[in-house]
């Protein structure tokens, strides 16, 4: 019995870790304060701003609950485990503490040897059966706790199914006001015959980049948003973890002078700094490339988008979308949610280049490895 009990005291006996049910309804919490902000878009002024922060919203709020989620299975799982592995001593200690509720008190106290062998059981039976009570308390916390998780589940897997869609909804309207919008001031205007020649003669982005940073925007409109740069300390353009740093070598050794970030699909990609547009569009095997211009002789590289928005010569505030990465949403939503840089399917590119040279992003934008 006394061995029963403390294998029941090591089952509880591991850390707690942050309550995974807890970590989902805050996501929760979050995916329906973005619901609610899909919904006021409309009277917004600025309704490419609102949008943009609402899909942000939505993103942060899926990713909060995708790991609240794959917590929760990965926290049932173990009390799964454990229980299953501690059956046979469950199973005893239960039967023990249905002996002790169901004989009579009378029974209890008679011994074989007599009153005083009555007198060391009853001694035995009042130490030991606090512990087993509290013991049992504790297992049923266990399997009240994979109950709680389990109903968790299911209604957190109806909440996310709805933000996945609702997302979606503001992806789409997002797309919609970029593309209805009229209140961009315009640096200069595209010359396509100069853009064209230039696609044509490339061969690398290094000699694209090179090329546009020569074309003249003579004739401009507006000044450019020239605005100082708090260097070394900008947000990455999408929410993501860096998978390469700048010049390291990938699986087939190859060398590229930028970062790349990997990223959720259709994730939300905008500029961290004013400027202006200097490129949108495909180039050679990048997929969709967005150049920005954010100070005189600098220019941001964002490479592999899936969409891209506004068009050349936009100048645009910070924190504006400039597009969305590629792939598919994994609607899947019966199996274990993947954890980490596994669910990053999608990867952006990003150089940066200062006087027609790659410079590191790092100087720029605060990057970290997980």
């Amino acid at each position: 019995m006394i061995r029963i009990v403390a294998i029941c005291l090591a089952l509880l006996a591991a850390p707690a870790q942050a309550d995974p049910a807890e970590a989902a309804q805050a996501a929760a919490d979050q995916l329906n304060a973005a619901s609610v902000a899909l919904q006021e878009a409309d009277t917004k002024r600025d309704r490419v701003a609102a949008l943009t922060q609402t899909v942000q919203a939505y993103e942060a709020g899926l990713s909060a609950m995708r790991d609240g989620l794959r917590r929760a299975s990965i926290r049932e799982q173990a009390l799964d485990r454990d229980l299953a592995s501690k059956s046979r001593e469950i199973g005893q200690l239960l039967s023990v503490l249905q002996t002790i509720e169901s004989a009579p008190a009378p029974l209890l106290m008679m011994h074989p040897s007599g009153p005083l062998g009555s007198a060391r059981s009853g001694m035995i039976v009042s130490d030991v059966t606090p512990a087993l009570q509290v013991e049992a308390a504790a297992l049923k916390a266990q399997l009240d706790e994979m109950q709680t998780l389990r109903i968790l589940q299911e209604s957190a897997t109806e909440t996310l199914r709805n933000g996945l869609n609702e997302v979606q909804t503001a992806r789409t309207a997002l797309s919609q006001a970029i593309s209805n919008r009229t209140d961009l001031p315009q640096r200069f205007t595209e010359d396509p015959v100069k853009t064209a020649i230039l696609l044509d003669s490339s061969e690398t982005l290094e000699a694209f980049a090179s090329g546009l940073s020569e074309i003249p925007v003579d004739g401009s409109e507006t000044r450019a948003p020239f605005n100082p740069v708090a260097k070394g300390s900008l947000p990455l353009p999408v929410t993501g973890q860096l998978l390469r740093a700048f010049n390291e070598a990938d699986a087939a050794g190859i060398r590229r002078p930028g970062v790349l970030i990997a990223t959720r699909p259709r994730a939300l990609v905008t500029t961290p700094v004013a400027a202006s547009v200097r490129y949108r569009g495909p180039l050679l095997d990048y997929g969709n490339v967005m150049i920005l211009e954010p100070e005189a002789g600098a220019l941001i590289v964002l490479a592999g988008l899936g969409q891209v928005y506004g068009n050349i010569g936009d100048v645009l505030p910070e924190g504006s979308a400039v597009g969305l990465m590629g792939g598919a949403v994994d609607a899947n939503l019966t199996t274990t949610p993947r954890a980490g840089s596994a669910a990053r399917s999608e990867t952006l590119y990003i150089e940066l280049r200062e006087g027609n040279e790659p410079v590191d992003p790092s100087s720029w934008f605060a990057l970290t490895k997980e």
